[in-house]
């Protein structure tokens, strides 16, 4: 699969490639290398840049070198998503590409349709757009994805856990956001650790939460499986999770939640039952969305920067759409620099009595 070298632009900011790659002590090839997802760099070497990108809070604005191509241009945004301030955000940051460009953004909304009623949908859409935005949960419709792509549309999915090889995509890396945000958790010494599943047919779902088996199987800790709960992102979900949880004859010390909305519930179910957080009880979230600082205390959480997708993923549409020869595909996986932000809702598990 032709993976494309992908220009790195200066940040309003100022942040340059070159200045990343000075911190790193890597050429800004090799930051371009890990920016975008392509070629192969060490382990060592990747998260030393990304070290520098958090550090130097470096993001390529990637949308501006495709302003000519963007004119005249229709692209589709199709969402059922259950979390608000998610789709507020992912709506946010496509609305400031429009704004700046002569992009037309349609949004399409399709609730609870079953497949045959998505690949209708899909192929009624392809007709008048010029490009698609798949985010969750549909950025993994195969039925949608397969109506698209034999239409000739050019596809991206945003937070996909790289599920499909016909569509681009553009990411974070869960399973190392979800190592990371586990390790968090052990370092203050929680060793019994709930967590909160997300969509069971999501694979970023699943990336997130073998990032949590991977840092307690580094740190020796056996996982318990009755501390293992269902979500699918909605709050309600996460209450019902967060109850169960919390009424274990041994209740766990922490919880990781695979959404900040998970999380806030969780966080109101230990209000509820007299707990508090994070004296008696540390809760973690995921994605850094408005339901992050909306709660008290605000959570420690993964910053996703979602906005920022949605300025990658107009980039590479508008680069699918502009190329003349359509006979062939070129897709990108786009990963893009999470950061782990601890606020006031992690501290050490309380001592046993």
């Amino acid at each position: 699969m032709e993976r494309p070298r992908k220009s790195v632009r200066r940040k309003s900011s100022g942040v340059t490639i070159d200045e990343v790659a000075a911190l790193a002590g890597v050429s800004p090839m090799t930051v371009s290398r890990v920016v975008n997802g392509q070629g192969k760099v060490r382990d060592a070497t990747r998260e030393r840049v990304m070290r520098a990108v958090r550090e130097l809070d470096y993001t390529p604005n990637m949308a501006a070198s495709s302003l000519a191509a963007a004119q005249h241009t229709r692209i589709a945004l199709i969402y059922t998503n259950p979390s608000g301030a998610y789709l507020r955000e992912l709506l946010v940051g496509l609305l400031r590409v429009a704004s700046r460009t002569a992009i037309q953004l349609v949004i399409d909304y399709w609730d609870d349709l079953d497949a045959e009623s998505e690949r209708k949908a899909a192929r009624a859409l392809a007709k008048r757009v010029d490009g698609v935005i798949l985010p969750p949960p549909l950025c993994e419709s195969r039925a949608a994805v397969t109506e698209l792509v034999r239409a000739h549309i050019p596809v991206v999915a945003i937070a996909s856990g790289r599920f499909s090889d016909d569509i681009s995509c553009v990411r974070i890396d869960d399973f190392r956001a979800g190592k990371e945000l586990a390790e968090h958790l052990i370092e203050q010494g929680h060793t019994r650790i709930g967590f909160i599943k997300g969509r069971p047919d999501l694979s970023a779902s699943a990336r997130r939460f073998q990032g949590f088996q991977a840092a307690l199987d580094e740190a020796g800790i056996a996982l318990d499986s009755t501390l293992v709960q269902q979500g699918d992102y909605t709050y309600r979900s996460g209450l019902k999770a967060a109850e169960r949880l919390l009424a274990h004859r041994r209740p766990p010390s922490a919880i990781f939640a695979s959404n900040d909305d998970m999380a806030a519930a969780a966080i109101s179910v230990a209000h509820r039952r007299g707990l508090d957080v994070p004296r008696d009880l540390s809760v973690v979230g995921f994605d850094d969305t408005s339901a992050a600082t909306t709660v008290w205390p605000e959570l420690t959480t993964i910053h996703q920067p979602i906005a920022s997708m949605a300025n990658a993923a107009i980039d590479v549409l508008l680069r699918n759409i502009r190329r003349k020869d359509r006979s062939t595909r070129v897709l990108m996986d786009h990963v893009v620099p999470h950061r782990l932000i601890a606020r006031d809702s992690v501290a050490a598990p309380p001592r046993r009595k």
